[in-house]
C-alpha cells in the first residue's frame, strides 16, 4: 500500500457524537414541529458531525470530475465513440457541459483531472494526474497494476489535500469516460455479490441487445480476472477504471481532511462504496446527491445505507448531481443558523409537542 493513502486510512476518525448531539439539541429547539424539517435537518446533524461544530458555513465548493478512458470500450458496451472522453474533457473548460451550468448556477466551480484520457491535454484547467493512456480491457485482462490502482487513489486524495489548502470545505464527484457503467457495473458486482444481470444497465443508451452484450461483458470480466472481493484494491485493478479509483481517493481525502463531500450517481457511488470497505468511516462524511437511472443505484444506496436526497431520474454522470445538493445542504445550514429557538421567538414549545401527540 503507498504511504499516503497507508497514512490517509488511520488519519480516518468517525463522525463526532458529541456535536451531533448537540445539534440535534438545537434543532428540536427550534420553531417548528420536532422533525418537521426532515431531511434537511437530518444534513445539519450530520455536519455537525462532520465538522465538529453546530453552526457550518460552505466558504467554497467544487466537483472533481476525474477524467479516463476505459479498455473495455472495444467490447461495444457504449454507444458513444471513445473520442467522446476527449471531447467533453475539453468541454468542461469551456463551461458548457451540464455540470458546469448546473455548478455555475449554485456558485460551485469545477476541478477537471485527467487521470487517465488516452490523449494528452495542455490546458491550464485540466490537472495531470495521468496514472496510463486508458485502462487495458477488463473482458480480457486486469485493468491495471494494483500499484497504478495506488496511485490513481492518491492522486485523488492528492487533489483533496490541495482543494482544502484552497479553502475549500465542500467537494462533490463527477467523471467522463466512455465505457465507466461498465466497470462501475462490474465493481459493485464483485463487492455486494448481486449479479451483473441485475445491476447492469443501458448507460448512455443501449438497445436491449447491447444490454445483453454489456451484461456477458461485465460476468466474462468477473471470471477472467477473479477479483478478491475483500480486496478493494485487487478488485479496482482487476475489474475497474482510474476514474473510480480517483474518486475513491476523493472520498478518502474528504474523509481525512474532515470535510463532506457529495457522490453523483452510479460511478460516484461505486468509488464511495470503496473508499467506505477501505475505512468504514467515510460513509459518515458522504451526502448521495440523486437516485440515478441506473439499475444498480439503488442496491448501492442500500450497501452505502445512505438515502438519496433527489429522484429527478438523471443519467448524465459528469458530477450534475452534486450542485442540485449542494443547494440543498446549504439550505439545511441557512435553517439551522437562521431560524429562531422557542425562547427567542417567544413561543410556547408545548403548543407543538401538543398537536404532535394528537396526531
Amino acid at each position: 500500500m503507498g504511504m499516503l493513502l497507508g497514512e490517509t486510512l488511520k488519519c480516518i476518525k468517525p463522525a463526532d457524537k458529541e456535536a451531533i448531539k448537540k445539534a440535534w439539541e438545537r434543532l428540536d429547539n427550534l420553531t417548528k414541529p420536532i422533525g418537521s424539517l426532515g431531511e434537511l435537518e437530518e444534513i445539519a446533524a450530520k455536519m455537525a458531525g462532520i465538522t465538529g461544530k453546530i453552526h457550518n458555513k460552505i466558504n467554497k465548493k467544487t466537483v472533481v470530475i476525474m477524467c479516463a478512458d476505459n479498455g473495455v470500450y472495444e467490447e461495444g458496451v457504449s454507444n458513444n465513440t471513445q473520442d467522446t472522453t476527449v471531447t467533453v474533457t475539453n468541454n468542461f473548460t469551456k463551461g458548457i457541459t451540464g455540470v458546469c451550468v448546473l455548478a455555475k448556477y449554485v456558485n460551485a466551480n469545477i476541478t477537471v483531472v485527467d487521470i487517465g484520457v488516452k490523449e494528452d491535454f495542455n490546458h491550464p484547467k485540466i490537472i495531470n494526474k495521468k496514472v496510463m493512456y486508458g485502462t487495458n480491457n477488463i473482458a480480457k485482462e486486469p485493468a491495471m497494476t494494483r500499484e497504478q490502482a495506488i496511485q490513481a487513489i492518491e492522486a485523488g486524495i492528492e487533489i483533496v489535500d490541495n482543494l482544502v489548502k484552497e479553502g475549500y470545505n465542500l467537494l462533490g464527484t463527477g467523471e467522463m469516460g466512455v465505457g465507466n457503467t461498465t466497470t462501475s457495473a462490474a465493481v459493485f458486482s464483485v463487492l455486494s455479490g448481486i449479479s451483473p444481470e441485475v445491476v447492469v444497465g443501458k448507460g448512455s443508451g443501449l438497445t436491449e441487445e447491447q444490454l445483453i452484450i454489456k451484461k456477458s461483458v461485465v460476468q466474462r470480466a468477473i471470471e477472467t480476472n477473479s477479483p478478491d472481493r475483500d480486496d478493494i484494491i485487487d478488485v479496482l485493478s482487476k475489474v475497474g477504471g482510474l476514474d473510480i479509483a480517483g474518486l475513491c481517493g476523493c472520498f478518502l481525502g474528504a474523509a481525512k481532511n474532515r470535510i463532506p463531500i457529495v457522490i453523483d450517481g452510479f460511478i460516484s457511488s461505486a468509488a464511495a462504496l470503496c473508499a467506505n470497505k477501505l475505512n468504514n468511516n467515510v460513509r459518515d462524511f458522504i451526502f448521495p446527491s440523486h437516485l440515478s437511472a441506473e439499475p444498480g443505484a439503488a442496491y448501492m444506496m442500500q450497501e452505502l445505507e445512505l438515502n438519496p436526497m433527489l429522484n429527478l431520474r438523471m443519467r448524465l454522470g459528469e458530477g450534475s448531481g452534486c450542485p442540485l445538493a449542494f443547494n440543498i445542504i446549504e439550505a439545511s445550514l441557512c435553517a439551522m443558523d437562521n431560524m429562531a429557538t422557542f425562547e427567542e421567538a417567544a413561543l410556547n414549545k408545548e403548543c407543538y409537542v401538543d398537536i404532535r401527540e394528537k396526531k
